[in-house]
């Protein structure tokens, strides 16, 4: 078995334009002479590899807590792509996928400097995946990240945003990128990582 961490270095992580980097404070240390070594830090729920939840963009979305753990561990398929995906490209991405294990068809990341168009997330919709990954901080253009957003958010379609999938091979692995349990919250860090069972 083969490990990936696919997730980011959270206090060097990217961070989507606009919103705060995560800061770290020291509180005591032991070569300070403290009994003890104590961090405290504060951050975006959306810094680094994170999860949205619905809530994130839709007001009686489900939050943080409330989303099924079913749907963030489990069989997924990892597909290379370079450029804004179209419908046809979602479709493909959605075949081949299947061809490889069915079950995995359920949980798609994307690897590579891809942008979802709105057409291929109505594709993703369409086929009732329980989640998207992608590289980027944000799934959709960057500078109108709304409209897929709130097009797969709406369909209670988790996103996984900001994983590093550089030294993946396009393929099938088990996914585990449980969020922490923010009550209330519409979003949360999470160390997400691929295993390899085949390896």
């Amino acid at each position: 078995m083969q490990i990936y961490d696919i997730s980011q270095e959270l206090f060097g992580c990217a961070v989507f334009p606009g919103d705060p980097a995560p800061r770290r404070e020291i509180l005591s240390e032991i070569a300070a002479g403290a009994a003890c070594n104590l961090t405290a830090f504060s951050m975006c729920a959306h810094n680094g590899t994170h999860i949205d939840a619905p809530f994130h963009f839709l007001h009686d979305g489900k939050t943080i807590e409330q989303i099924p753990l079913t749907k963030l561990v489990g069989p997924a398929f990892v597909a290379a792509h370079t450029g804004t995906l179209t419908a046809d490209d979602a479709a493909a991405i959605l075949s081949r996928a299947c061809r490889h294990a069915p079950e995995a068809v359920r949980r798609i990341l994307i690897k590579g400097k891809a942008v979802v168009s709105l057409e291929a997330a109505e594709v993703f919709a369409k086929a009732k995946i329980d989640l998207l990954g992608n590289e980027s901080q944000t799934v959709g253009p960057e500078t109108a990240p709304m409209a897929v957003h709130r097009l797969l958010l709406g369909r209670e379609i988790v996103l996984l945003e900001g994983i590093r999938l550089q030294e993946v091979p396009e393929g099938v692995y088990l996914l585990s990128a449980a969020p922490l349990s923010l009550t209330g919250a519409d979003g949360s860090p999470c160390r997400a990582i691929l295993l390899d069972m085949q390896a």
